[in-house]
């Protein structure tokens, strides 16, 4: 008689290293515990790091329930300077003098922003325009039309700002780009500013904490990578 479920059947809490995409980890997590079923719930984008819940064997089933979830981020953004893609990994488009700011400056351009918010995706993304990927078609150089989609951005507060880096927590609906959110704060301020770094702490009832790094992950034998996965039956009984 097959079992209900196995101990390879739950979600795994990975703390994502930068330069590696969430489809490169699945693959490496999937491929190394030769593992039938592997999915990820909320896409980091490769200079991202941070928490990236994996979904195994009949989790997988899951993964649009713990996707939808509200995300916590830590991040950093540079002000005076734009890039094509609003983020560090990107091309240089424009760069600005930075006006003398105070860390309650930056909080209250913050504040604007915080409710219903309107966002357009950005050109370099993997947002699909007829079934084809945008950042494909920025890299022809091409720039289309996006319809902006309704998120929502719960906090974004700065805690620290040392010209011209500002560093802030945000919490916010799924699918919010927060490239998009430096980007737009550095266009209010009339400076510009692009993203240099950001670290997923938080997704639902997750945390970052309760997580493992990559390297320790594939350094462990399949008996212990069942002992870091989160049970089925748990996953369950979370609303």
């Amino acid at each position: 008689m097959t079992p209900a479920h196995t101990p390879f059947d739950g979600a795994l809490l990975v703390d994502k290293p930068p330069e590696w995409t969430s489809h490169d980890v699945v693959a490496k997590v999937r491929n190394h515990f030769r593992l039938e079923k592997v999915g990820h719930c909320g896409t980091l984008d490769p200079m991202a790091t941070g928490l990236l819940i994996l979904v195994l064997g009949k989790a997988t089933r899951m993964s649009e329930r713990f996707m939808a979830a509200d995300k916590v981020y830590d991040g950093t953004l540079r002000l005076g300077e734009t890039t094509d893609s609003y983020d560090a990994d990107g091309e240089l488009t424009a760069t600005l003098p930075v006006p003398p700011l105070t860390l309650d400056d930056l909080n209250g351009a913050a504040s604007a922003f915080l409710g219903d918010l309107m966002q357009v995706p950005p050109m370099v993304s993997a947002k699909k325009i007829q079934g084809v990927a945008l950042y494909k078609l920025a890299r022809q150089g091409k720039e289309v039309p996006r319809e902006p989609r309704l998120v929502h951005i719960h906090t974004f507060r700065f805690s620290e700002y040392e010209e011209p880096f500002g560093y802030f927590r945000v919490s916010c609906t799924k699918g919010t780009y927060v490239r998009s959110l430096a980007h737009d704060l550095g266009a209010r301020l009339g400076c510009g500013a692009h993203l240099t770094a950001l670290r997923r702490v938080g997704s639902g009832r997750f945390d970052v904490a309760d997580a493992l790094p990559l390297p320790e992950i594939l350094a462990l034998d399949r008996n212990a990578l069942a002992s870091r996965i989160l049970p089925l039956v748990r996953l369950r009984n979370w609303e």
